[in-house]
């Protein structure tokens, strides 16, 4: 509409860099015949699993805020997609980013080119926090104003997905409402609530009251929040029923839902495997990662309820890939992958934790064909493990190296984290050190084989025990990985991928960010998507309303101050994560998580 183009230009002119003059955006233009094209071959290459009602009288149009392969690849938006489809009522559309040599169309759907503003909903599927530009850029591109303020009617934006249960705040002045939470009970949930409302006439106001109420329903225009003058949060006040603390949804039995592909398309990321979710959560408490601790408890499916999956899975793939925070831990997984490999297939695992790792599940992947297997120490010096919890020796690493490349596994990836709390440049060594000695294995082999090393620099996470940490200087890592690549170029046959300083700085600052980050989004698709420049603007010199984005990275936050997340309920003792991180400090470990009788986090 010419009033909402108004307010996005008006929206852009107030967040630009001064650098750069905006005034009314330049509307998206129509999708050129090649994109017509390209979306036509790829309706015609897709197969569905499962069969839509056919139509209802409520259209969503479900939004995967990256383009169409990655999209494809995502288990939970798949899920989500099903979810809508085979509800009588509702007519399901998918909108994607557009693919790179297409940025700057209109953004419409993909199954009918319908625009976004001709929907009732509008619904946002989020797992990765560096897609929230993504948001900004398909609103724009769609003709809606980002900002919830600037629209004023229009369809009801709703978004949900693993990135905004962690913490919504720096994308919550874009929508009107989130689902915090794992979708399979909520969704239907929300749809009950949504459509009594609708049909009762209750109007918008009405609608977005009633499904308020759903349990795990997350309203951010009943937030009032004021920031002190050092920039952290000084009040947050809430206004609607209720205390506003907003409780994460979770599914307690697994079993009750098949998570598994639902479209098979060649071009999603993993296009050629048939996947399956085996488990959700993770035991092993490392300390710096949020699938650790936002899924808890852990909980896995069972066998038999994995078989049956894999059976209906091999009539459209041979490779099964087993998707999970660390798969070496599900109970059976051994006789999981033994049972592919009897029936012909090759099961692809998602990350193994070495000490669990059992000569038997390295003659299944062996057996299989498995040519890549994928090992996470994280650290490289025993310390290290100790401080993050990882319950991991070196021996049990080199022992795992020694079964898999027994079995004949030809490749493998080992992920390495730098930067992490307490970290000192012989921790460091301690990664050359290890990953020498594992490629000794490997150069024993007549075979041809692969090792390569993914470096992350360490971020700080919400719902962590390192919640609380700084991001480590980013001078301070670009030494420390010039002496890493250096060392590592030494070893034969060894290939390494470090993630930028730069990048892990920006994912930092959306994933510890408050609403303010919503005027560094806008910001930075103002100028173009160039976020280094925008930050290092906002860095010396912050707008009125925005913040140094320093604030959530290289700060350590105090205890006792207010987290943009602290609204958020996952049955986790704030307590509890703080003594974790006292722990680690201390370099002292802890057990894993023991379901059956500790209490000690407060997710059982």
């Amino acid at each position: 509409s010419r009033s909402g183009s108004r307010a996005w230009g008006e929206t852009c002119a107030r967040f630009a860099p001064s650098s750069t003059s905006v005034g009314t955006p330049i509307l998206p233009g129509p999708m050129p015949e090649s994109l017509r094209e390209r979306t036509r071959d790829r309706r015609a290459k897709e197969r569905f699993l499962f069969t839509p009602s056919g139509g209802g009288d409520v259209s969503i149009c479900l939004v995967y805020p990256n383009t169409y392969p990655v999209g494809m690849a995502n288990l939970g938006f798949q899920s989500v997609f099903e979810i809508l489809s085979c509800h009588p009522r509702v007519h399901c559309e998918r909108a994607f980013l557009p693919d790179d040599d297409h940025r700057g169309a209109e953004v419409v759907t993909f199954e009918n080119g319908r625009r976004l503003r001709d929907f009732e909903i509008v619904a946002f599927s989020i797992s990765f926090e560096t897609d929230y530009l993504h948001v900004v850029e398909i609103l724009a591109g769609a003709g809606l104003p980002p900002l919830r303020d600037d629209r004023g009617g229009g369809p009801l934006l709703l978004c949900g997905g693993p990135a905004t249960f962690l913490n919504p705040e720096p994308i919550a002045d874009f929508f009107d409402l989130f689902l915090i939470g794992e979708g399979e009970e909520m969704i239907p949930e929300f749809l009950a609530q949504y459509l009594t409302a609708r049909d009762t006439g209750g109007g918008r106001a009405g609608v977005l009251d009633a499904v308020a109420e759903v349990g795990g329903a997350y309203r951010p225009d009943r937030y009032d929040i004021t920031y002190a003058d050092d920039g952290t949060i000084g009040s947050v006040a809430y206004r609607g029923p209720g205390s506003g603390m907003v409780t994460r949804r979770l599914i307690e039995d697994l079993d009750r839902f098949t998570t598994a592909s639902k479209v098979l398309t060649p071009e999603a990321v993993f296009g050629d495997m048939y996947l399956v979710e085996a488990s959700r959560g993770c035991e092993w408490g490392c300390r710096f990662c949020a699938a650790g601790y936002m899924y808890r408890p852990i909980r896995h499916r069972s066998l038999e309820t994995l078989q049956a999956a894999v059976v209906e899975g091999l009539e459209h793939r041979s490779t099964i890939g087993l998707v999970g925070a660390e798969m070496a831990s599900v109970p059976g997984v051994a006789e999981l992958c033994e049972f592919v490999a009897d029936r012909g297939g090759r099961a692809s695992p998602s990350s193994l934790k070495a000490d669990v790792i059992t000569d038997r599940l390295a003659r299944a992947l062996g057996r299989s064909a498995n040519q890549s297997v994928t090992i996470a120490p994280e650290a490289g010096s025993e310390r290290m493990r100790r401080v993050i919890n990882k319950n991991l020796t070196e021996p049990e690493i080199l022992r795992a190296a020694d079964w898999l490349v027994g079995a004949g596994v030809r490749a493998m990836k080992l992920y390495f984290m730098i930067g992490l709390p307490t970290e000192t440049h012989e921790d460091v060594d301690g990664i050359i050190e290890l990953t020498r000695r594992i490629g000794e294995r490997f150069q024993r082999e007549k075979r041809v084989q692969q090792l390569k090393l993914s470096v992350n620099p360490f971020g700080p996470k919400p719902w962590t025990p390192f919640q609380w940490e700084p991001m480590e200087d980013l001078r301070s890592l670009k030494t420390k990985i010039t002496g890493l690549r250096r060392a590592v170029g030494r070893l034969r046959g060894i290939d390494i991928d470090i993630e930028s300083p730069r990048e892990a700085y920006y994912a930092t600052v959306l994933s510890r960010g408050d609403r303010r980050v919503s005027r560094l989004l806008l910001a930075v698709h103002a100028a173009g998507g160039d976020w280094w420049s925008v930050l290092r603007s906002w860095q010396r010199d912050p707008p009125v309303d925005g913040v140094n984005p320093d604030v959530f990275t290289h700060r350590s936050y105090a205890v006792d101050e207010i987290l943009p997340w602290d609204f958020l309920d996952h049955s986790l003792h704030k307590r509890f994560l703080w003594v974790e991180s006292v722990r680690a400090r201390a370099e002292r470990q802890t057990a894993p998580c023991d379901v059956t009788t500790c209490r000690v986090c407060g997710a059982c």
